[in-house]
C-alpha cells in the first residue's frame, strides 16, 4: 500500500536556480540509503547570467552525490583533481567518504538557452563502515547502463538492480536507481527486491488505485506493495530505494552515522582541512552560521 505523499517543496540555490527538493521530508526523511533529492530545472537563463548559477567549491563527508542529466551540461571539478562534463544519460557518482569538496559550474551558455538545463541530484548515505573511505569519484558512459523497453515503456537502470537488470556502477549498499519514460496509458509497476521503494514523478502524471498524482509528487510504498501504475500522459519517473542503513544526521553537505563526526566536519571546513579543487580554488562556499543541531534539518545548501 502506499505509504506517504512527499510533495516537493521550493528552493533557489542561485538567481535563475530554483529546484525541487524532495528530500529529506521532515515525516521521511531518507528512502532506503537515498538521503537527499533535488530536481532542478528545466533552467533558461540568459548567457550573461550562467556564471550566477554556479555551485562554487562546497565540501561533503559520509555520502555518494549522484548528479543524473536529462538536459544541457555542467563541469565537476574536485579536490581530486578531476574534471569532469557531465551529459544527459550519464551516472556521475561522486564517494565523499571520510571529506571532499567539489564545484559544479555552467561554463556553455548553449547548455542553458531555451531550457535546456535538468537534472536530478541525489545523496546516498553510505553504510557506517564506508562512512570513511577515501573519496573518489566515478563517470559512466550511457552505453554502459542497461536500458529495457516494452510496449510504451523505456527504462535505463542508473544503478543497482532491479527488474533482473545490473550495471557496473559502484554502489556501497543494496539499491536501485531507475530513469523510466511512459507513453500515455501505459502500465508499470514496481521492482519487488527491496524493501523501501519510492517513485518521483518528474514529468507528466499517473494514476495508482484510482488517484492522479502530478509532477512534482513522490510517493513511498510499503514493503511488498505491488501497486499498478498507469501514465494518464506522457510521463517520466524516478524510481529509487533499497534496504535503510540506519539513522542519519544531516547538516548543510555533511551527511553522518554520527553527531560528532559532522562537528568535526564543520572544523576541518572552516579550518582549510578539506582541500579545494586544485582548478578551481580561488572562491569557495564558507561554513553556513549554525542554525540548527545535526539532527535538524539541513541549511540551504548547493544542488550537490
Amino acid at each position: 500500500m502506499l505509504d506517504i505523499v512527499i510533495e516537493a517543496r521550493q528552493a533557489s540555490l542561485a538567481p535563475g536556480m530554483d529546484v525541487r527538493r524532495i528530500l529529506p521530508f521532515r515525516l521521511r526523511r531518507m528512502v532506503g540509503p537515498f538521503i537527499f533529492m533535488d530536481h532542478a530545472g528545466p533552467v533558461a537563463v540568459q548567457p550573461e547570467l550562467s556564471h550566477s548559477m554556479d555551485v562554487l567549491p562546497h565540501p561533503h563527508i559520509g555520502l555518494s552525490t549522484v548528479s543524473y542529466l536529462f538536459g544541457g551540461q555542467v563541469t565537476h571539478r574536485d579536490s581530486l583533481g578531476v574534471e569532469q562534463i557531465i551529459r544527459p544519460g550519464e551516472v556521475n557518482w561522486m564517494t565523499a567518504g571520510s571529506g571532499i569538496a567539489h564545484s559544479e559550474r555552467f561554463e556553455d551558455p548553449a547548455a542553458l538557452a531555451g531550457g535546456a538545463l535538468e537534472m536530478i541530484q541525489t545523496w546516498v548515505a553510505l553504510p557506517e563502515k564506508d562512512e570513511e573511505d577515501a573519496p573518489a569519484f566515478d563517470n559512466y558512459k550511457p552505453e554502459q547502463l542497461p536500458i529495457y523497453t516494452d510496449t510504451g515503456v523505456w527504462m535505463r537502470l542508473i544503478a543497482g538492480d532491479a527488474f533482473g537488470l545490473r550495471n557496473q556502477v559502484k554502489t556501497h549498499s543494496p539499491l536501485f536507481y531507475l530513469h523510466v519514460v511512459l507513453d500515455k496509458g501505459a502500465r508499470f509497476g514496481l521492482p519487488k527486491e527491496h524493501s523501501e521503494r519510492g517513485m518521483y514523478v518528474a514529468k507528466g502524471s499517473i494514476e495508482v488505485s484510482g488517484i492522479t498524482y502530478a509532477m512534482g509528487q513522490m510517493l513511498v510504498f510499503t514493503k511488498g506493495a505491488d501497486p499498478v501504475i498507469q501514465a494518464k500522459e506522457p510521463t517520466t519517473l524516478m524510481l529509487l530505494g533499497g534496504e535503510p542503513l540506519g539513522e542519519r544526521f544531516i547538516w548543510w553537505n555533511f551527511v553522518s552515522s554520527r553527531k560528532d563526526r559532522i562537528e568535526q566536519a564543520k572544523a576541518d571546513w572552516k579550518e582549510g582541512r578539506i582541500l579545494l579543487p586544485p582548478s578551481d580554488n580561488l572562491e569557495y562556499v564558507p561554513l553556513p552560521t549554525d542554525r540548527s543541531k545535526p539532527a535538524g534539518g539541513p541549511l540551504p545548501q548547493p544542488l550537490s
